[in-house]
């Protein structure tokens, strides 16, 4: 079952497989349970879908991928429009009411659009990483990595770009190396504002996710 929480919208890879010794922790201990896993999606209009119906978002198109696998994981869309770093820091407590198997993050774009500084953006990002991690040890995370226009400058832009390798480094969490990978700056898999991704632009984008998410999943029901 695919839901949605606040979902609406706006305005490389260090881990694509789980190791060993990750596999082993996490079969060991979701094997003998029957009750859905849940996968919550965070972060912005990108996540929510904004401008298509949300069954054709990436995370209801994850949850198809999901399902046509036989696997136990229920999709939560918890994208919001105009979200950043620091609201999305602000709304994680009560978004965490609830037992999470595994935390996508998809936060920092609409920060650099607004040429928020570095240095705060990549502050957010790591306390929401923080309280994911202290809300329950066991709940696997992966980071959307984004990359914006060069509007800001090179070095505002390549820094961007770098920050999110190195958050998933500094953390050991899996990476999603370019979420709008192959849709980014394509006139056809964009909405007219160039900003917000199509139908078409969301499977490509569910594509990317499921790069990475599979190999977890798949690792967890063995």
């Amino acid at each position: 079952m695919f839901t949605s929480v606040l979902s609406c919208g706006e305005n490389q890879n260090k881990k694509s497989t789980p190791s060993p010794s990750e596999t082993a922790e996490s079969t060991s201990e979701t094997t003998d349970s029957t009750a859905s896993k849940t996968i919550l999606f965070f972060g912005t209009s990108l996540t929510a879908g904004l401008g298509i119906d949300l069954k054709d978002a990436y995370p209801a198109l994850i949850q198809q991928k999901i399902d046509s696998l036989g696997l136990n994981y229920q999709v939560i869309n918890a994208g919001l429009s105009g979200e950043t770093t620091a609201s999305g820091k602000n709304r994680i407590d009560w978004v965490l009411n609830q037992k999470i198997d595994i935390f996508v993050l998809e936060l920092g774009s609409n920060d650099g659009l607004r040429g928020v500084p570095l240095s705060e953006t990549k502050k957010n990002l790591q306390e929401i990483i923080n309280f994911v991690k202290e809300k329950n040890q066991d709940t696997q995370l992966i980071l959307a990595g984004m990359e914006i226009p060069p509007n800001m400058g090179p070095e505002y832009t390549s820094t961007f770009r770098t920050l999110f390798p190195e958050l998933a480094t500094a953390n050991d969490i899996y990476l999603i190396p370019f979420l709008l990978e192959d849709v980014g700056g394509v006139p056809e898999l964009n909405q007219r504002d160039g900003i917000h991704p199509t139908e078409e632009g969301h499977q490509l984008m569910a594509r990317n996710v499921w790069k990475v998410l599979k190999p977890i999943l798949m690792s967890a029901s063995e």
